[in-house]
Order: C-alpha cells, then structure tokens, then sequence
C-alpha cells in the first residue's frame, strides 16, 4: 500500500484481512511491502511526509495482525532491485499499453489539482509489475491477491512479462523435434530462399521434400539456422512460431495469476467510496469518540426522511457496517427495525457504533504498543526489507544473464574464447 496516511477499516476488509489469512496458510510465502516509491507517481511534489507515513503504515500491517515471522513485510525503496527490473521491463512494453490502463484515463479526468502528465504516473503498471514479478521463481505459481476491481492490473502485469519472456528468451532448439523443426522452417524455406528452390538436401529432408534423412550434422545446422532467423523476428511474430510450433519458450519470469478476494462492501460514511481524501473513513487508529462522532452523521436510506418513515437495510450504508461488525441478533434487530419503522437512524447508528468500537479495539491496542516504539517498528522494516532483498537478488542475476548474457560471455573468454567470436 502506499503511504499516504493511516489505514482505514476499508483497507482491513479490502486486503488486510486476506493477507493474515494467507500469511497463516503454510502453501504460501508472502511477500507484503510499502510502496513508497508509487507515492511519489502522483504527490512528487511534497515527499516530507512519505517517510512518516511508512512508519504509520507498517505500525497499522503489525497492529492488523501481519506477523514479521510469517510474512515478509518491507519498503519498497529498500529493494533497488524493483527499479533495476521495472527500467529493464520498461524497455519492451508498447506506450499504448500503459495509454489504454483505466485507472490511467480515470486519473487524468478526475485529478485536476495535480500535474499527472509524467512518466512516473503513466508507467506505474510497469512498476506494479516489477514489484510483483521480482520474487517470482521458476515453476512455482505466482499469485496476486486482489479484488475484483483490480484483476485488469495483474492482466497488464502478465502481458508486460510475457512480452519480456518472448524478447528476451533465445530460442534454444536443442531438444526440437524433427516435426517442430519442419513446422518452425516452413516460412523460412520459403522467405530466407528469395522464393526459389536453393534449398539445401538437409533442409529438404526436414521440411517433408523427397531427400535422405538428415545426418546428425544437418540437423544440428538447421537448428542453428532457424535459432538465429527466430532471433531476427519481430517480438510477436517469434513467439506465435514457437508457439505454432509446440516448442515452450523458458520463462525468466513467471507470468502472475491473479487470485479473487471476496470483499465485503463497505461504502465511506458519506455512501461513496471509502477513501482518505474523500475524508470519509474512519482509521484503524480512531478513538472511541471520534467513531461515534462520525458514524452519528452517516448517511442512511435517502427515502427514510422522518422517523416514522420505513426504510430499506439493504440500501443503507450503516446497515453495510453492521454487517461487518454486529452479531446476528443485532443484524436481525437492525433490519426488521428499518422496515418497520420501529427503529429510528440515530439508535441504529449508536448500536453499529458500540459494535465496531468492540472490533476495533484490539487493533488499536496493538497499534499503541507499537506507536510507544518506534525503533522496533523501524527494526522490522529494515530486516523484513533485508529478507526481500535476498530474493529479489536472486531474481535479477537471472534476469540480467538472460538480457546481457555476461556470465556466458565471461566463461567463453575464461576458457581461451574470443570476444569477438559472440
């Protein structure tokens, strides 16, 4: 998340709460950061409180119940890493891809009070994606928790990675079949040959003309042939050949999937969005006083207008709430007490209240014992973003030998190689 403020009980329900349940599931290694660098996409020009707001941030993760000892939990900037696979990533990905992103269009529409028009804002997908892909390993599932307003971003995610597999991989043939050989050279023969039948008697063999079998050699000079015209294609085009041809490209990165997370609804005290800069939330750090202050003023069924009105629970944002928090009894008291009039907004407010302050006050307990010290909170940022770094090492040795080829390069030359034979 990024640190922008407090963390709201919005956040909870939307991903908070999801992310213990994963953290406590052994099948997963969670990874869960700060995203202070996404801060900056669109509030560059005042950064003072960024690092103040990190703090606030993983006060609230700890206060929220994720544990350091389940969960990998760390600072984005702490983990350069992010950057080096977010400009390397950024060097294949189409400019219309990030133009056409929805949150982008929506942004640049509705923000008007900030200058947007930046790299920063346009390729934060790329950098989403790098964040994402950097602790991806080789055959293990990647997933990405998300909710469903969210699955088009981890969509873009898995086609900047695909892109980056297809552009960076070279096409190794080693273990082509003779069939997947004839289906890769069948165009070749053809376009590499000006139309004409200068066709070598091994090239003959393998595309299906009348010939001997190719010797060993023949083969192996085919397969050197079409591993070097693949590697002149355009991106698109090489990987629908080898798809076409059933031979897999090998994955740098792993494409992520996105896993749904079913979030209750939980609109803001105004009936919109919960969100801080609607000023509609109420924080996981709100005091007992300033939730009954808030929620007193909630907006309710706009068709309940005197008390003796009925009124519909299932249109009523505090009824939303006491979903989330009340027992079954006093949801059964909530509701039949709207329709019937029996009950006015302001008692319904006040039970909903008394019932979210009983929720939340075992979060914010934790929360204070974590605000008395601050040292410890910025302890574990340190070495839950240490951990992350090891990993995301790891990751980028792999990817910079698949771009640059240096280790291969190194070991020819080692050996009595020639760099200029490359």
């Amino acid at each position: 998340m990024r640190p922008t403020g407090r963390l709201h009980i919005g956040h909870y329900f939307g991903a908070l709460q999801n992310w213990v349940r994963l953290q406590n599931d052994p099948s997963y290694d969670c990874f869960y950061f700060i995203a202070d660098w996404h801060a900056l996409t669109s509030d560059y020009a005042d950064t003072s409180a960024v690092a103040q707001n990190t703090l606030e941030i993983m006060t609230d993760y700890l206060a929220a119940g994720l544990d350091p000892h389940k969960s990998v939990i760390f600072q984005q900037s702490q983990v350069p890493e992010h950057a080096e696979l977010h400009l390397l990533l950024s060097m294949v990905t189409p400019l219309g891809w990030l133009e056409r992103v929805p949150t982008y269009k929506e942004a640049l529409e509705n923000i008007k009070d900030k200058d947007l028009h930046t790299y920063g804002f346009l390729g934060y997908p790329i950098l989403q994606c790098a964040d994402i892909v950097i602790y991806s390993k080789e055959d293990i599932p990647l997933v990405v928790p998300v909710g469903e307003d969210q699955v088009s971003h981890v969509e873009t995610s898995r086609e900047i990675v695909h892109r980056f597999n297809s552009a960076m991989v070279r096409p190794d043939l080693s273990k082509a079949s003779r069939f997947q050989l004839e289906k890769l050279n069948e165009p070749f023969s053809v376009a590499h040959t000006g139309g004409t039948s200068e066709i070598p008697p091994y090239l003959r063999a393998t595309t299906g003309s009348v010939g001997p079998p190719p010797t060993e050699g023949e083969t192996q000079a085919l397969k050197t042939m079409l591993e070097s015209m693949l590697q002149a294609l355009p991106v698109e085009l090489r990987s629908s050949k080898l798809a076409n041809a059933g031979i897999p490209v090998m994955r740098i990165l792993q494409e992520p999937e996105h896993q749904l997370t079913q979030t209750p609804r939980i609109p803001g005290l105004d009936g919109r969005k919960m969100s801080k800069s609607y000023g509609n939330a109420i924080t996981l750090s709100e005091s007992d006083a300033d939730i009954r202050a808030k929620t007193k003023v909630m907006v309710t069924d706009p068709a309940r207008k005197r008390r003796s009105d009925p009124g519909n629970p299932d249109v009523c944002p505090v009824y939303d709430w006491h979903k989330l928090f009340s027992p079954p009894e006093t949801l059964k008291w909530s509701a039949e007490g709207c329709r019937t009039a029996g009950i006015g907004c302001i008692e319904c407010k006040a039970a909903m209240a008394d019932n979210l302050i009983k929720w939340i006050a075992p979060i914010r307990e934790r929360r204070v014992e974590y605000e008395k010290n601050p040292k410890r909170v910025l302890e574990l940022i340190d070495a839950g973003s240490k951990r992350a770094r090891a990993e995301a090492v790891k990751t980028m040795a792999r990817v910079r030998e698949a771009v640059f080829g240096w280790d291969k390069k190194r070991a020819e030359i080692g050996s009595g190689g020639s760099a200029a034979g490359a």
